[in-house]
């Protein structure tokens, strides 16, 4: 079993006897989705922590995702509950980069793979995306590529 993995379920044990209910849903379901993504496919896999790392990001851009179209229709409780269980789960993830620090990656990953042009944006997009290893939102990272390269 992989650490991250065993973390979260040692966590919701913790949380279950606690009685803290929002950490209990939110470590269940990202469980949940974890399991689902292990099944996936044509065989059964157990997930690395990278990938399960990409689960967690792909659920706590659910929660802010649907705590944004709650707060659009006026329901606030709702929309705060959402950034509540996306504020559980990255407590699992990587800090986030800042602005000047995800700035600063993209132009050294660009600079060191020499990629010029727009002709090479898939390209740079898969570096900086190693790079960035999910601590960034894609489409800002898309477009300080973009701009980079535009610039370049």
């Amino acid at each position: 079993m992989s650490t991250s993995k065993g973390q979260l379920e040692t966590d919701l044990h913790t949380a279950m006897k606690a009685r803290d209910e929002l950490t209990t849903s939110t470590l269940r379901m990202a469980l949940t989705a974890i399991r689902v993504a292990e099944v996936a496919g044509k065989t059964a896999r157990e997930l690395s922590d990278d990938e399960i790392r990409q689960v967690l990001l792909k659920e706590a851009k659910k929660r802010r995702e649907a705590a944004e179209a709650f707060a659009d229709a006026g329901r606030t409780e709702k929309a705060e509950l959402e950034l509540a269980e996306e504020g559980v789960l990255l407590r699992y993830l990587p800090a986030p980069l800042t602005e000047d620090e995800l700035a600063a990656l993209v132009a050294t990953t660009i600079a060191e793979g020499g990629f010029t042009g727009m002709g090479s944006m898939g390209q740079a997009m898969k570096a900086v995306q190693a790079a960035v290893a999910g601590r960034a939102d894609g489409k800002a990272v898309s477009a300080l590529v973009r701009a980079k390269l535009q610039e370049g």
